[in-house]
C-alpha cells in the first residue's frame, strides 16, 4: 500500500518490521534508522534507553530492536523490528528516524520506508520519500495509538541538525565528548570452565512532525548520555584505533549477524534453496588469540571452548546461535587485560546447513563499553569458502588497532576450517577432532 506524507493506515499484525530502503552508490551517504519510544503525555522519551539505534540495539522492553543493514546489488536496507504486543502502555508513539552520514537526503536516491508482516511478510505500508533536499536526519514515519489500535503514519519531516538534533528534541541527551575519567573494570559475570576438546595450544530548529502537548517536565537521564558516534569499516579504509578512540578498557562485544538473500543466482543457488528448505543454518563464531606471555589458543562452540573474561584468555563466547536474524553470535573480550593481548582473530565457519558462504548477507558489529561502534559488512563470497576471517585485533605496543579482514578462505580436502585460518595467519597450532 503506497501512501502519501502525512496519509495514515491501521496496522493489524502485532509484529512488524519497518525497513529503510535506498540505492546505493559512490557518492551517496551512509544511511542509518532509529526509533524513539515516546511518551503518551508528553511527547517525549522517558530516558535515554528509549532510543533505540545503532549503539543502543533492543529496547529494554524488548518490544523494538535494531536489526540493522542488508545489502544487496546497488541498495541497502536498514531496519529495525517492532512487537507492539510488547510495548508498555505508557509509549503512544514510536517514531521511525533516519540519519544520512557524510551528507544529506537529497543525495539519497530511492529512499522508501516500508512496514511489513514480521511473520508473513506481506507490506502493509509503504512511503516513497522524494523531496528531500538538504536534510541530515529524517523522521521517515511512526507508529502509534489510536483508540486501543495500532497505525502507521508517513511523515517524512527532515532536519538539518542530524541524528543529535532529532535526538535531543525528543529529550534524549547526546554526548559528543570522550570522557575525561577512567571507565570502570568489566563487570560481566564469570563464565564457568570447559573443556578446549579441539586444540593443544601451545542549527535550525526542526518542526515537529505531527502536534504534542506542551513538553512535560524533562526526563530523568539514564545512567551515561547516549554517544552517537560509529566507524564503518571499508575496503578503503579498513582499519580503526580503539586508543584514539577512547575504547581499550571494558567489555568489546563482538556480533555476528546474517541472513539468506532472497534470490539465489548462480553456483550458489543450490546452497540458498537448501537453506530455504532446512532452514538449519549453523555458522560459528570463533576467535584465534595470542596473548603476550606467547600461550595461544581458541575460542569456539566446537569442544565447548566458550572461553572466560576474568581469567585468560579473557575472551567468551557467549553461546551458539542458529538463525543470525535477531542476537545472532556474539562474543566478547575483556579490554582492561588489552595489555595481555598481541592478537585476536575473529572468524566464522560454516559449520552445518551449507557448503560455503555464498547467498548470504553478514555483518559484523564491534561495540567497545567505551567508545565507538565499529561495523562492516562482509560483502559477497565468490567462492566455495567454509571459512571467513572477519577482523584483527592487534595491540602494537602502543595502540589498539582494528582491522576489517572480510578474508572468504577454501580450505583444501581433508582439512578443517579452523586449520585453514591458522595456516593463512601464522598461529602454528596443533589441531585435533572434536564436536559439540
Amino acid at each position: 500500500m503506497s501512501m502519501l506524507k502525512g496519509a495514515n493506515t491501521p496496522v493489524t499484525a502485532r509484529r512488524v518490521r519497518v525497513e529503510l530502503s535506498w540505492s546505493t552508490g559512490p557518492s551517496v551517504p551512509e544511511v542509518d534508522v532509529s526509533a524513539l519510544l515516546l511518551d503518551t503525555g508528553s511527547g517525549r522519551v522517558r530516558s535515554d534507553r528509549d532510543f533505540v539505534f545503532y549503539n543502543q540495539p533492543e529496547h529494554a522492553s524488548g518490544a523494538v530492536r535494531h536489526e540493522g543493514r542488508e545489502t544487496g546489488p546497488g541498495t541497502a536496507t536498514d531496519a529495525v523490528a517492532v512487537d507492539l504486543d510488547r510495548v508498555e502502555p505508557g509509549i503512544g508513539r514510536i517514531v521511525l528516524a533516519a540519519s544520512a552520514g557524510g551528507g544529506s537526503f537529497g543525495r539519497v536516491p530511492g529512499l522508501s520506508v516500508r512496514v511489513v508482516d514480521a511473520a508473513s511478510g506481506a507490506e502493509l505500508a509503504r512511503y516513497d520519500s522524494t523531496d528531500a533536499t538538504v536534510e541530515t536526519a529524517l523522521l521517515a514515519g511512526e507508529l502509534y495509538r489510536r483508540q486501543g489500535a495500532w497505525k502507521f503514519r508517513a511523515v517524512g519531516q527532515g532536519y538539518s541538525t542530524g541524528l543529535a538534533g532529532l535526538a535531543t528534541d525528543f529529550g534524549i541527551t547526546v554526548d559528543a565528548a570522550r570522557p575525561a575519567a577512567p571507565p570502570p573494570p568489566v563487570t560481566t559475570r564469570p563464565a564457568a570452565p570447559a573443556p578446549a576438546a579441539t586444540t593443544r595450544t601451545p542549527a535550525p530548529a526542526p518542526v515537529p512532525p505531527s502536534p504534542r502537548p506542551a513538553p512535560a517536565a524533562p526526563p530523568a537521564p539514564s545512567s551515561a548520555p547516549v554517544r552517537l558516534t560509529k566507524v564503518t569499516l571499508t575496503k578503503e579504509a579498513p582499519t580503526v584505533s580503539l586508543t584514539k578512540q577512547g575504547g581499550t578498557s571494558g567489555a568489546l562485544k563482538v556480533n555476528l549477524s546474517w541472513q539468506v538473500r532472497k534470490q539465489f543466482k548462480g553456483w550458489g543457488a543450490k546452497l540458498g534453496r537448501a537453506i530455504a528448505l532446512h532452514g538449519d543454518l549453523d555458522l560459528d563464531l570463533c576467535a584465534l588469540y595470542e596473548l603476550a606471555d606467547g600461550s595461544k589458543g581458541v575460542v569456539q562452540a566446537l569442544g565447548n571452548a566458550f572461553g572466560s573474561l576474568h581469567r585468560p584468555p579473557w575472551i567468551h563466547l557467549d553461546g551458539d546461535d542458529r538463525t543470525g536474524g535477531s542476537s545472532g553470535e556474539n562474543l566478547t573480550v575483556n579490554l582492561d587485560h588489552s595489555r595481555d593481548f598481541r592478537r585476536i582473530l575473529v572468524f566464522v565457519t560454516v559449520y552445518e546447513g551449507a557448503r560455503s558462504f555464498a547467498d548470504l548477507d553478514a555483518t559484523v558489529t564491534l561495540r567497545p563499553q567505551h567508545g565507538a561502534s565499529i561495523d562492516f559488512s562482509l560483502g559477497e563470497c565468490t567462492v566455495p569458502s567454509t571459512v571467513c576471517a572477519l577482523a584483527l585485533i592487534t595491540n602494537t605496543g602502543s595502540d589498539l588497532v582494528v582491522q576489517r579482514e572480510a578474508n572468504f578462505l577454501v580450505p583444501q580436502r581433508g582439512v578443517s576450517p579452523q586449520r585453514t585460518v591458522d595456516h593463512a595467519y601464522g598461529w602454528g597450532m596443533n589441531w585435533t577432532p572434536g564436536r559439540k
